[in-house]
């Protein structure tokens, strides 16, 4: 607790603070997970300059987009990696000078435990620095114990109240623009209810078999709704059976696979146009939550605990309660197994398809 602070009570703004550094180099499903803590620190600190440290495609998506977020300095992984060989110590050291010369008043670890970035944050050279912290982390100044079982929107709000940004919303934030709404309507017109069903997920764990989204996909088809089919290029495969099951080639007026066919601003303009999105725990399901649309994720239990909103207005959670591996039995609730078996193959197809046919005939709040 910093210094002075009172017990339970929220520690005062930092005075003087003109620009802000925040570490959040990873993936997309991570920086909406952040989006409340960042929304908090905007409106604590309203006059500063924030400068996310993050990723090429965090400038590229961010580029013209209203946020919480002034700039982003693309930041390689490598360049806080514990793995010497993927270091290039002097392309290190030239970012290290250049984000030392812009004088930061403060530098948000939001990156994970801090093994590995909370020396990196410690080296850009910040007045107060503030972050999650491992037990074998470097020390921040102001830090809160990173545990791993806990939800990352609440994790992140933790931290940012280190610095006296309280909560704005608890739910995450992003508008679309008219460039990508433009770019959905080119690939598909308007006609309609829309589903959007995303049956990929980079952790094979995490993927409900295709032949149980192709069986959502066939109800919300006879029910007169188009439904879209959304992955990444190495995905294909996966979204071609599910098209593929639904009956259709993915070129039909009732079936549209759009794999590998929109950027990722073309995907938030999908997402804010459906009626309902149906989607693994993966970063476009995170994505429709913040663009509003109403949402059934499908989770494992103990992703749920850490990724799953806050919120249940217009979402809707389908649970695996599945702990052990289904090949070797190891609880992955400790121990993470060898296996990719899916953890949660088990989720019935009825209580995914009863949940989406809520949302789309609820007209539930998208705000």
């Amino acid at each position: 607790m910093p210094a002075g602070a009172r017990p339970g009570a929220l520690p005062d703004v930092l005075p003087g603070v003109r620009k802000i550094a925040v570490l959040r180099a990873n993936a997309l499903g991570d920086f909406v997970f952040a989006l409340p803590a960042l929304a908090a620190l905007r409106a604590a600190y309203p006059h500063a300059e924030m400068v996310l440290l993050g990723r090429a495609w965090h400038a590229a998506f961010l580029a013209g987009r209203p946020s919480p977020v002034d700039r982003v300095v693309p930041v390689p992984p490598a360049a806080f990696d514990d793995d010497p060989s993927r270091v290039e110590p002097r392309e290190r050291e030239a970012l290290l000078a250049r984000l030392r010369a812009e004088h930061f008043d403060l530098a948000i670890q939001m990156h994970g435990g801090g093994r590995n970035s909370n020396p990196f944050v410690l080296e850009v050279g910040a007045h107060t620095t503030a972050g999650t912290a491992t037990a074998d982390a470097a020390p921040l100044d102001r830090a809160v114990p990173y545990v791993y079982y806990q939800s990352e929107y609440a994790r992140w709000l933790e931290v940012v109240a280190l610095v006296g940004a309280a909560p704005v919303d608890l739910a995450p934030r992003l508008p679309v623009t008219d460039a990508d709404l433009a770019e959905v309507e080119r690939i598909v017109p308007e006609r309609g209810p829309l589903a959007v069903l995303h049956p990929g997920a980079t952790d094979p764990r995490r993927r409900w078999p295709a032949e149980s989204f192709a069986s959502v996909g066939r109800a919300l088809v006879e029910r007169g709704v188009c439904v879209v089919i959304t992955g990444t290029p190495p995905e294909s495969a996966i979204t071609r059976r599910v098209a593929a099951g639904i009956g259709g080639r993915g070129g039909s007026d009732e079936v549209i696979d759009v794999t590998g066919r929109l950027s990722l601003g073309g995907l938030a303009g999908l997402l804010a146009r459906a009626s309902v999105v149906v989607s693994n725990d993966t970063g476009p399901l995170h994505l429709a939550a913040a663009v509003g649309a109403p949402a059934v994720g499908i989770y494992w239990i103990g992703n749920l605990v850490n990724g799953g909103e806050l919120t249940r207005a217009g979402r809707r959670v389908a649970i695996s309660w599945r702990t052990a591996c289904p090949t070797c039995g190891t609880d992955n609730t400790r121990e993470r197994c060898a296996h990719d078996d899916s953890f949660v193959a088990d989720v019935p197809v009825e209580d995914v398809l009863r949940d989406a046919i809520e949302l789309l005939t609820g007209n539930p709040d998208r705000g």
